[in-house]
């Protein structure tokens, strides 16, 4: 599979909160497990375990993922030290970032439509490491992201309300078409199984007839 960066948005619980530890800061779940979405082509479930080997070094914190403007948070090393921090659970991964609405216009934007409840969704981008298919057959087959193998930014997204499980497939950079083509290698290669089971039998079936000519004999 070619690494290409994919990137999904859903409408989500992202708050924002104040206390002395953190000061103003934001907290939101940017990944979900276990949802069955339709992405258009394909429907597609994150699986439980997919952010286990997970690289969450130096992921950034965007608006609508304007990676040209400057970043609102960022996790450097995932630790206690770093403005945003990425937390993988049974349910997907959260997240809190801190944010520093004194000097950084961005993120007192942020802050304020968080508040009030102006911006609803995240979305993350990520490359896939691992993937598999069921119902590939059929016209609305079923991806399952099995391992993600980098989460590069995470962004505070405002688009029309879905549905918790409604994500929204976003092909810059051919993200989609990197999907799409995962799908098309997994249909060639069960053709391929299916193509030597058929010669398989073939050959069992002659070797049968065969050994009941001898017998005949």
């Amino acid at each position: 599979m070619t690494e290409t960066r994919e990137a999904r948005l859903f409408e989500c619980e992202l708050r924002a909160e104040q206390n002395e530890e953190h000061g103003h800061y934001i907290v939101g779940r940017p990944i979900v497990f276990g949802q069955r979405t339709n992405i258009g082509p394909f429907d597609e479930i994150i699986d439980r375990g997919a952010l286990d080997l997970t690289d969450l070094k130096d992921v950034r914190l965007l608006v609508g993922h304007n990676d040209q403007g400057i970043p609102v948070a960022r996790s450097r090393n995932n630790n206690e030290h770093s403005t945003m921090q990425l937390m993988p659970n049974a349910e997907g991964m959260d997240m809190r970032a801190d944010l520093d609405i004194e000097n950084n216009a961005e993120a007192r934007a942020l802050y304020s439509a968080t508040g009030r409840g102006d911006m609803t969704g995240m979305s993350f981008a990520f490359i896939v490491d691992r993937d598999s298919w069921d119902d590939i057959d059929s016209d609305h087959p079923v991806r399952h992201i099995r391992s993600i193998r980098k989460v590069f930014e995470v962004s505070a997204v405002a688009f029309p309300a879905y549905e918790q499980t409604s994500m929204e497939a976003r092909s810059a950079g051919g993200a989609l078409d990197s999907a799409l083509a995962s799908l098309e290698s997994a249909r060639a290669e069960l053709n391929e199984q299916r193509e030597a089971q058929r010669l398989a039998e073939r050959r069992q079936a002659a070797l049968a007839r065969l050994k009941g000519g001898k017998i005949n004999e």
